[in-house]
């Protein structure tokens, strides 16, 4: 995309502080760029994302009071709700000793803000700056989310295991079990956190990185719940191609072991930035990737498996049975990854991201969802949209043998690779001149010139 320079008009967007939140909202800034906006990227100091890798943008770190013990404390849900208290009076502090010296033609006209990072939306309240939501997690997600405060006020959260497999009334195919509560800290700090980030409150508009062919019934739900204008302007990754941001190194060694297999030959297994494994996971695991003879490229971050720095726990006997067949990476630069040519399936977590990114390169998925949203991205991935194979219960090498095969070898495996080539062929087509996603960019851009 070409920069049409003519606006210049300022725009701020607040990334949550996670993977998963700040490619997407990194995506959108790179996208608003090059349609003419002047960016800036308001940041907390916890896991603030690498300057240096956007030097078109300006990033203003917002104090955020974190101390090092809240930090290190697993209790993500309770870190999210201590950032939303410690940086409203820090943004807005920031804010108005910046306005007051800006020119006219830096007048910022809307703050962009991950709906995680409520905080935004009360200080362009209070400052009189229009204010619009980014949403990193499905239009399906999104929809089914009010259910767990439902649940909740009748005494059934946690879920009763006799709900468990029962179909979630107008939400099917999804079941109970599928619903998106997090298992990352209290409960009720999480349910608190939805409350908060779901109250849209005065913001003028809500974007979500879907699709419209994808989602078009959760859109079309939203649509009647907030009253206000819904912009699905995924694949953002497809949109902003040259954008990328990690808070891991990428090893891009892999590249070259992958150009040395064969077609869709490749399974790449990466189960997110934030899930750990047990040994026993790991070990279970590695035998059933071994058995079933594919080569696999392996993301295995470390620190992700407790008591050990990496893989130094990993059996002698596994490595010397799958030798150059083996690939095993910390961190892998998936987009890459998925487009190669030689990967035929994709191991995941079933994160937004992931499954768009899969989606769009046309890469059928083995499911094996941990938490929150990524249950309900993969239900509908294997049961709405087809294209997956769910790993459900203990993990056991057998069964991962089984789906492996199953994925990379068998019909039914190879009619998901057709299935998900037709979606990524109706992805491809919302991006470009008269597709659905380029033009609620449009409508979204004409939003953003009217403040």
């Amino acid at each position: 995309m070409e920069s049409e320079g003519r606006n210049g008009k300022k725009l701020i967007l607040v990334p949550g502080p996670f993977q998963g939140h700040l490619t997407p909202m990194l995506q959108l800034a790179t996208i608003l760029k090059s349609k003419g906006f002047s960016i800036t990227i308001a940041h907390t100091h916890f896991n603030s994302p690498d300057s240096s890798a956007h030097p078109d943008f300006t990033f203003l770190c917002i104090p955020d009071g974190l101390s090092e013990e809240e930090v290190r404390n697993p209790d993500l849900m309770g870190l999210v709700l201590r950032l939303n208290v410690n940086c409203e009076s820090s943004f807005r502090e920031c804010l108005t000793r910046g306005t007051n010296s800006m020119e006219p033609v830096d007048k910022i006209c809307c703050i962009i803000y991950d709906a995680i990072m409520y905080f935004s939306e009360a200080v362009a309240r209070d400052l009189k700056i229009p204010s619009i939501a980014l949403h990193t997690s499905s239009a399906a997600t999104t929809i089914v989310r009010p259910i767990l405060l439902q649940l909740k006020a009748q005494g059934h959260i946690p879920i009763p295991d006799s709900m468990l497999q029962a179909l979630v009334p107008l939400h099917q195919p999804l079941r109970f079990k599928d619903l998106p509560l997090s298992n990352f800290g209290s409960l009720d700090y999480f349910l608190e956190l939805l409350v908060l980030a779901s109250n849209i409150r005065s913001s003028s508009a809500i974007i979500f990185n879907t699709i419209h062919c994808l989602e078009e019934s959760p859109l079309a739900e939203l649509h009647q719940q907030y009253q206000v204008p819904i912009f699905p302007i995924g694949p953002l990754h497809k949109l902003a191609p040259t954008s990328a941001v990690s808070l891991l190194q990428d090893d891009t060694g892999c590249i070259p072991w992958l150009d040395k297999q064969t077609h869709n030959s490749v399974i790449y297994v990466s189960l997110g930035s934030i899930a750990h494994l047990d040994q026993d996971q790991l070990s279970e695991m590695a035998w059933g990737l071994a058995n079933s003879k594919q080569p696999f490229l392996w993301v295995i971050r470390p620190g992700s498996i407790p008591g050990s720095e990496w893989i130094e726990s990993m059996d002698e006997e596994f490595k010397e049975c799958v030798k150059d067949r083996a690939c095993i990476v910390k961190w892998a630069p998936q987009k890459k990854v998925l487009a190669h040519d030689s990967v035929g399936g994709f191991w995941s977590h079933c994160g937004w991201n992931s499954t768009l990114e899969s989606i769009g390169e046309g890469v059928p998925i083995i499911c094996q969802p941990c938490f929150g949203d990524q249950n309900v991205n993969a239900r509908y991935l294997t049961h709405e949209w087809k294209v997956g194979l769910e790993l459900e219960g203990e993990i056991e090498r057998g069964t991962v043998e089984r789906a492996v095969r199953t994925l990379m070898k068998k019909k039914e495996g190879e009619e998901m690779r057709q299935r998900v080539l037709d979606l990524k062929h109706k992805c491809d087509v919302s991006i470009v001149d008269g597709g659905s996603s380029c033009h609620y960019l449009s409508k979204l851009v004409e939003l953003l010139r009217s403040f």
